[in-house]
Formats: structure tokens, sequence, C-alpha cells
């Protein structure tokens, strides 16, 4: 039996990544949206530094890198921020991530285009959006500067945190969040974290469903702009755990209708299919944390499908949750 239900799994991963391939192109229209993106590699010159005075120049080359991702303003003086900094650069151990960050992610090509496909899509939304400076750094894990850093003018990628399981060092998270800390995950989460900007909630209602709509809105976001993109890169699951999410998708959501779980407004009990954590119990103890945001973005997606002239636009602006709800129909059947 449990072979069986093994090869079924399989069956509908392997579907599933099929189908992802196909038609994931962008509209002509979004298409032809001129952006270009062109990526720092800061790192390269950060660690070509051979003295403290050139990394003071680097400093100063780079002062709106320096303001917000390195956070200058917290050292009394800028030779407090510089001699840190030139002590990283010849670190052996960092020397080492940058080296096995070169090696993962190349001359960065795939992140390029994924970036410009994203920023095409967002400028074809929002005309007036515009596109922000991209940089790379290797930040020792932290020690300068953080995983990502996203603003209205700046993106920041963090590259030795995605450099995944062959990295000599890796960051210092549980396992489950640890899976979400590899390359095919790093630019889907960045472009989540720019989803803030567009993605209007309403403060005043804490219920179950409105947190799960939130984040689900947010994950549509995700897959707007990054159509070709792997859900399990959006969500950061792995393969197998989105398979296994769909196969059981009504048992879940049967779980959450039969304990009245939608309108709990009660923080603890939101946390728990809200919130990190490595499993969800409550439903089944192999399933994974967060369940709550990978059913939000179920409805929506069902929200979407049943209202094609609702745009991009429209849906992040909407905060009646209720209406998404309603609107969805979302009752999937439960596998008997």
């Amino acid at each position: 039996m449990k072979m069986y239900y093994r090869i079924i799994v399989s069956l509908i991963l392997l579907l599933s990544f099929g189908c992802r391939e196909k038609g994931c192109q962008l509209p002509e229209e979004i298409a032809k949206v001129p952006v270009t993106v062109q990526v720092e590699r800061l790192e390269e010159g950060f660690f070509a530094t051979k003295s403290q005075q050139e990394m003071a120049a680097f400093i100063d080359q780079n002062k709106f890198f320096a303001d917000t991702y390195l956070e200058r303003a917290k050292y009394k003086s800028d030779s407090m921020l510089v001699r840190p900094l030139f002590l990283m650069s010849e670190n052996p151990s960092l020397d080492t991530l940058a080296k096995q960050a070169a090696a993962t992610f190349g001359d960065f090509k795939q992140e390029q285009q994924q970036l410009e496909t994203a920023f095409k899509v967002i400028k074809y939304h929002y005309p007036a959006y515009k596109t922000p400076q991209v940089k790379t750094f290797v930040t020792g894990l932290g020690s300068m500067g953080s995983d990502l850093f996203v603003s209205d003018s700046m993106l920041v990628f963090g590259l030795d945190y995605f450099i995944g399981k062959k990295a000599s060092y890796r960051p210092q998270v549980y396992e489950y969040i640890l899976q979400r800390y590899e390359k095919d995950k790093m630019v889907p989460a960045a472009m989540l974290l720019l989803s803030n900007n567009f993605n209007k909630t309403n403060p005043a209602d804490r219920t179950m469903l409105a947190e799960m709509l939130n984040v689900g809105k947010a994950y549509y976001f995700v897959k707007s702009v990054m159509p070709c993109v792997a859900d399990s890169s959006i969500i950061g699951y792995t393969g197998q755990q989105v398979a296994d999410i769909r196969y059981n998708e009504g048992k879940i959501w049967a779980h959450f209708i039969e304990k009245g779980l939608l309108f709990e407004k009660n923080p603890f009990q939101v946390n728990k299919y809200i919130g990190e954590r490595p499993n969800t119990p409550e439903i089944d103890a192999k399933s994974p944390g967060r369940l709550g945001t990978w059913v939000g973005w179920q409805i929506v997606n069902k929200y979407m499908e049943r209202n094609p002239e609702v745009t991009l636009p429209q849906l992040m602006a909407e905060t009646d949750y209720q209406k998404i709800f309603d609107q969805s129909k979302y009752k999937p059947e439960r596998r008997k």
C-alpha cells in the first residue's frame, strides 16, 4: 500500500513540474516591456582589496550600499567599519565561501534573467515602478550584511547563504528552514519580500483566514512575476512535500473546516498554521509547517481563476478576505 501511495505521489510530482514548464512564458505585451537588469558583483571588489586604505575606497565607492546594507551609521567612524571589513576580506574561511559562491552562481545569468522577467511583469502592472539596483555580496553568513536586502531602490543578495548543501559553512538555523537556503529559492525569496510593497493588508482583521490570504496573495504575486519557477521554490518546501500536500489537500482543508479554524483569532492557534514550525502535527506528523499559508495560496489561486477580470494590482489591493474566500469557492475533495 505504501509503495502504491509513493508511486501516485511521484506521478503527481512529475505532472506538476512538467506542467510548470509549459505555457509559463510571458505574454508578448509583457515581454516587450523595456527592462534591463545590471548586476554588480561587489564581493569581487571586496576581496580584491589589499589594504585598509583600499577597503576605505571600496566603501566610499559604494556609499549607498554601505549606508543601507552594511548599516554604516552604527559605527562612530568609517575607520571602525573599515577594519572589520578588511579582516573579513582576509579571512581564509570567508574566502572559501566566496569561491564556493562563485562556483555555485557563476556569471549570475540565470538569476539576472529571472529578475528581468519579474521586473517586466511588475512594471507592466505598475508602470511607475522603478527597477532597483541589484548587487551581490558575500557576508560571512551575517558577519556583515544579511541574506537578502530589498528596498525600493536596491536589492542585495548575500550569496553565501544560498550556496546549498555543498557549502563548507551554512546558516545556523533549523533544518526545516535551512532547506530554503538553496540557489533556486533565492530570487523567489527576494520577490516575496518585494511583494510587501504592493500587498495591502487589513491590520484590524487578525483571523486565521486573513493571515492565510495575506500570505497567499504574496505567494500569488511571486508566481505571477516568476511564472516558470516551481511552487516548491516559492514556498520553500521540497518538491516531495509539495506533491504530498497536493495529494492530501482535501484532508488538510477538512481539518481547517472541522476544527472551525478559519475565523480563529487566538494568536497562539493562528501561529500553529501560519508561523515557523518543523511540521504541523495537528494534521499529520509528517506534514511541513506553515500549511495555512499553502491553503491561503490555493484559495487565492481559485479566486483568480474564477475572476479572470481581476488584475494583479486589484488582487494585491483587496483586503476583503471574506470576498476572496467566498468567490474562490475553494473546496478540495478529501480522498478516501
